[in-house]
């Protein structure tokens, strides 16, 4: 007899979809792609591990854009394998659990997304503040240098809220 929760293992049940779309809008926020929200939200509501294939299948999406996705969580330390098991002695699968701790998730987000992003910004307001200098009209230099300060400004205050943060979650 099927688990309520799962029901027929082919497709996805209106609680399961629920969990999926919260986390849906939740990668949508932090720019991530909807298939990353998709597979983490059906493994987060999956009481078994699902493999590649399962996913694909519940998800209806295609087997590169789960691929990618599983990698791309794995790097973010979002999701681990579960175990490996072989069908039939032909094919070996491997099963993917979410990760559930909060500090992991975030720790993963900030090290992976946000650390990057604010150390390249570095480098483009630098270059982005040579290019003013090729500016003519005053004003119009005098605004771009205020921005510019400003981006730099937001950048350094990103850089020491970080560490907080990680520090707050027990990095």
């Amino acid at each position: 007899m099927a688990d309520q929760l799962h029901g027929d293992p082919d497709k996805v049940d209106t609680l399961e979809k629920q969990v999926v779309s919260f986390f849906v809008d939740g990668v949508k926020v932090l720019g991530l792609p909807r298939s990353i929200g998709e597979i983490y939200g059906l493994l987060f509501i999956s009481q078994s591990a699902l493999s590649l294939d399962d996913l694909v299948e519940r998800l209806k999406i295609s087997k590169g854009s789960a691929s990618q996705g599983l990698k791309m969580l794995k790097s973010l330390g979002a999701v681990r394998e579960a175990s490996s098991s072989t069908d039939g002695g032909a094919e070996r699968r491997t099963y993917y659990e979410p990760a559930m701790e909060l500090k992991r998730l975030v720790g993963g987000f900030i090290g992976k997304q946000v650390r990057p992003h604010l150390d390249s910004g570095k480098s483009k307001i630098k270059a982005l503040s040579a290019l003013t200098l090729e500016v003519e009209d005053p004003e119009r230099k005098a605004f771009l240098d205020e921005r510019l300060a400003r981006l730099d400004q937001w950048l350094r205050s990103g850089g020491r809220v970080l560490p907080v943060l990680q520090k707050i979650l027990g990095q």
